[in-house]
């Protein structure tokens, strides 16, 4: 049976797994899929993982483009750095910078996604260092390879006092964490996401078909259930 490599960054997973079914039955095909931070996805489609549909931020498909990795690209929309908190709790104040710091200072940790390579995660640190924090809370800072990672540990510790920091998709679609919500104001970050379909594509038609499918209007209610701006 043929197949669909798609190389995607975490915060779109529950969109691609949503339309998994339906494309694999209509395209009699297999649709393999790989999630994770941007920056290790990039490096495995760098280190020749097979690929054939790219999604990621478009910062990074601006690099790819120019070295001409990739060729259709279509958006998928915005997404939001947010907080999140185990399920079942009461949910911190976040609304203003004020409020936002004595959460984080208050937390007993802090689970996000890696700090050198996920987008949150790199936020996440600059948000501290811009609330004058990130040295307090250094020893409670829990990172790991992706979003997903992050809010699943999250979800395991129950732990009351913890919170997580990652894109508002990947917190929408773990079982066990609660949204809390975006960033406020002044610390927000809102990322667009694109998919692409790659210049070494072996399947370049089924690729360009899948890109068509999952930016049309059609999923337009399943992206922005997702936690997508689109």
């Amino acid at each position: 049976m043929r197949e669909l490599f798609v190389l995607s960054a975490g915060a779109a997973k529950a969109v691609v797994l949503g339309l998994k079914q339906a494309v694999e039955s209509e395209e009699r095909i297999v649709l393999r899929t790989t999630f994770g931070a941007v920056g290790a996805i990039r490096e495995q489609l760098e280190a020749g993982a097979p690929c054939d549909v790219l999604i990621l931020s478009g910062k990074l498909l601006d690099d790819l483009a120019g070295e001409g990795a990739i060729d259709t690209r279509v958006s998928l929309g915005h997404v939001s750095t947010g907080i999140a908190a185990p399920a079942g709790n009461a949910l911190p104040a976040i609304a203003t910078g004020d409020d936002l710091r004595r959460t984080f200072l208050a937390a007993s940790a802090v689970c996000l996604p890696d700090p050198q390579r996920a987008t949150a995660g790199i936020h996440c640190i600059a948000v501290l260092r811009r609330l004058e924090i990130l040295s307090a809370m250094q020893t409670r800072l829990r990172a790991f390879p992706n979003g997903a990672a992050a809010m699943s540990d999250l979800a395991a510790a129950a732990d009351p006092d913890a919170i997580g920091c990652t894109q508002v998709t990947e917190i929408l679609y773990t079982p066990g964490v609660a949204l809390v919500g975006s960033l406020p104001a002044g610390f927000e970050l809102k990322t667009e996401y694109s998919v692409a379909v790659v210049t070494r594509a072996r399947e370049p038609a089924l690729a360009r078909r899948f890109v068509a499918r999952i930016t049309s209007d059609t999923t337009l209610p399943l992206r922005r259930v997702g936690g997508f701006e689109a």
